[in-house]
């Protein structure tokens, strides 16, 4: 493995993939037998510090780490987390030292959810490996349950799996958690002992639920939304339905992909190439019933009292399955 490695994984990560990402970035120092390692959390855009120069104070740090090596002679490594939060002046820098960068004293990794901003990303693709983390669903954060479980040699009984994932969703670092609990109670374990134990609901993404939306399952999509709103506001959602709504409606009107993509503002992603498959599958008449029913959520979101919102949340998402996939016949 090269010593420059970038940890891609998908845009709006929730804390199960931020969670593998991580893993995979000491996994990847272990492996190198990399033991003196410099961490750097990039803010996200827009925030400031009042640093006068091309780096902001808490990206700063990555000049010495990639010029130079261990004190003692040994490899050192650097760890950029958030690393597709990096402005470009950062980028512009940090490309050139990566570039220069000295094998036999630095490993550097790189955790970015979504693309980095130019032109660092190109000069880690060309430099260095890149090692691709996938959305977690339901499915797979079930199979790395199993697995997790079978490494502490435990036996998880009847429906115990379905328990912890709707508990937990795809949180791994979370479901990892709640097996040691239940490990060193040393008892049996099933779905009624962890629904009588863990009384939380998983905090996941917006596309967790807008995908449940998308399936016209009105029921995932209802117990999705019940997740969401236990963290967040229900107008933080809107916003995401909304912005889908957007992208659909300009997919429906484009004559292909490139268009469609530039007319969204250029990002060309898996969730961009999702939305160009299934611009067909919901009907203009149901895209304006749809941005019409948005609208009014947003209005009596922002009117009404707090305890009618989550009344039309759950109104406006059966509606919108019935839209987005309850008439695909």
């Amino acid at each position: 493995m090269k010593s420059i490695v970038t940890i891609s994984g998908p845009r709006e990560a929730g804390p199960g993939e931020r969670d593998v990402m991580l893993t995979r970035a000491h996994e990847i120092f272990e492996r190198l037998d990399i033991e003196d390692v410099a961490r750097i959390d990039v803010p996200p855009k827009g925030t400031s510090d009042g640093s006068d120069g091309a780096l902001r104070t808490a990206v700063e740090s990555a000049v010495p780490a990639l010029q130079s090596g261990s004190l003692f002679g040994d490899r050192s490594g650097l760890l950029v987390v958030d690393a597709q939060w990096l402005l470009k002046a950062e980028a512009t820098v940090i490309a050139e030292l990566v570039d220069l960068a000295d094998p036999d004293a630095v490993v550097a990794v790189f955790v970015a959810a979504g693309a980095i901003t130019a032109p660092l990303g190109k000069t880690l693709r060309s430099v260095g490996d890149t090692v691709s983390v996938k959305r977690l669903t339901d499915r797979t954060a079930s199979e790395w349950l199993v697995n997790a479980a079978k490494e502490r040699r435990m036996r998880l009984h009847g429906d115990a799996v379905s328990a912890l994932i709707s508990r937990f969703g795809t949180d791994v670092a979370s479901l990892g958690g709640a097996l040691d609990q239940l490990q060193s109670s040393g008892e049996e374990i099933t779905g009624e002992q962890v629904i009588a134990r863990f009384r939380n609901r998983p905090d996941e993404p917006s596309w967790v639920y807008m995908d449940a939306v998308a399936s016209g399952d009105h029921g995932q999509a209802l117990r999705r939304l019940e997740d969401f709103l236990q963290h967040g506001h229900p107008l933080v959602l809107l916003a995401a339905i909304n912005n889908d709504l957007r992208r659909r409606s300009l997919a429906a009107a484009a004559p292909d992909y490139d268009t469609f993509a530039d007319r969204d503002g250029g990002a060309r992603n898996y969730g961009m190439e999702k939305v160009w498959k299934q611009r067909n599958r919901v009907k203009a008449t149901d895209l304006t019933q749809a941005l019409g029913a948005v609208a009014r959520a947003d209005l009596h979101l922002k009117t009404a009292p707090d305890a009618s919102h989550r009344v039309t949340m759950e109104r406006l998402t059966v509606a919108l399955c019935r839209w987005y996939g309850g008439r695909r016949r």
